[in-house]
């Protein structure tokens, strides 16, 4: 096992920042700066299996699935951040975005590395969630190895669910596990070892793209602009003023008003303002549409 973990490339040392300290400040950040663009490249070579693994996850979240993320230390936290901010981005139900994590919510602030360790534990806990066939596991590991992930994927597949690997090493034990493998390969760390960096920026641009375009493809997002928003504070509400009126063109004191009467919900209250039809008629019309603003607006004009 040690000697496996050794030749893994998330373990090597990095050459180009081998005397990091000697380093000056700048030096330090320069050479940061660099790897981390190396990051993006690598991201871009892996697009292919993202895009087929949006395309299982936005299916079965059609079809009332639900999405996990599993991982442990800083893959679990990436999980976790990711899962948390589809409720408000998109008004999702917090269950149809969850992350499950080694070690609990407890070691979201507080390092509980030994969790990682435990196979069993990874299975004991996505159990709990209830799996059916119909939702989506991502397993999330920078060294492809870890066994907390690697068993909440063997128990997701026993289950039916679509399976799913994000790591960053080629050829990676958890990939076995997965109908999707997404493999992208940062290199070595700046730091020897240490995936908070360039394998957790890789991992957390390829969430973002995941839940960002699954919710796209869902209906949440209208042109660029975040339709779904959940509006439950000041910020919010006056972004999603500041929406209906980009997209209708009504005076801030009409989207004000209109949001209110769509208890503030963008969508209806732009379907409203559009069609001139009461909030009933426009919730009736994105339900028609599966949510989708611009073809309940077609449907109207038709």
């Amino acid at each position: 096992m040690e000697d496996s973990l050794a030749l893994l490339t998330t373990e090597q040392r990095n050459l180009r920042s081998k005397h990091m300290d000697q380093m000056s400040t700048g030096e330090i950040l320069t050479v940061m700066n660099k790897e981390d663009q190396r990051v993006a490249e690598a991201v871009q070579t892996v697009l292919p299996q993202v895009e087929e693994a949006i395309k299982h996850i936005t299916t079965a979240l059609k079809k009332g699935g639900r999405l996990f993320y599993v991982g442990a230390g800083t893959s679990g936290r990436l999980g976790i951040l990711d899962a948390s901010e589809c409720p408000p981005t998109f008004m999702v139900p917090p269950d149809k975005v969850q992350a499950v994590m080694a070690g609990g919510g407890s070691a979201l602030s507080r390092a509980r590395e030994n969790t990682e360790d435990n196979e069993q534990q990874g299975k004991v806990d996505l159990k709990e969630k209830q799996l059916t066939d119909l939702d989506v596991v991502v397993g999330i590991t920078a060294s492809g190895r870890t066994p907390y992930p690697i068993g909440a994927l063997k128990y997701a597949g026993e289950k039916g669910a679509y399976t799913i690997s994000l790591s960053c090493n080629p050829l990676s034990e958890i990939s076995a596990f997965a109908k999707t493998s997404i493999e992208v390969v940062v290199g070595p760390e700046v730091l020897t070892g240490s995936t908070r960096l360039k394998a957790a920026t890789a991992h957390k641009m390829i969430l973002n793209m995941i839940s960002t375009t699954t919710m796209v493809h869902l209906g949440k997002v209208y042109e660029n602009l975040m339709v779904d928003v959940h509006a439950s504070n000041h910020k919010l509400r006056e972004r999603a003023k500041r929406i209906i009126v980009e997209c209708t063109q009504a005076s801030y004191e009409k989207a004000d008003q209109t949001l209110v009467e769509a208890d503030f919900q963008v969508k209806p209250a732009i379907v409203m303002l559009q069609s001139g039809v009461s909030y009933e008629k426009a919730l009736n019309l994105l339900d028609k549409n599966e949510g989708h603003l611009r073809q309940a607006l077609r449907t109207q004009d038709e």
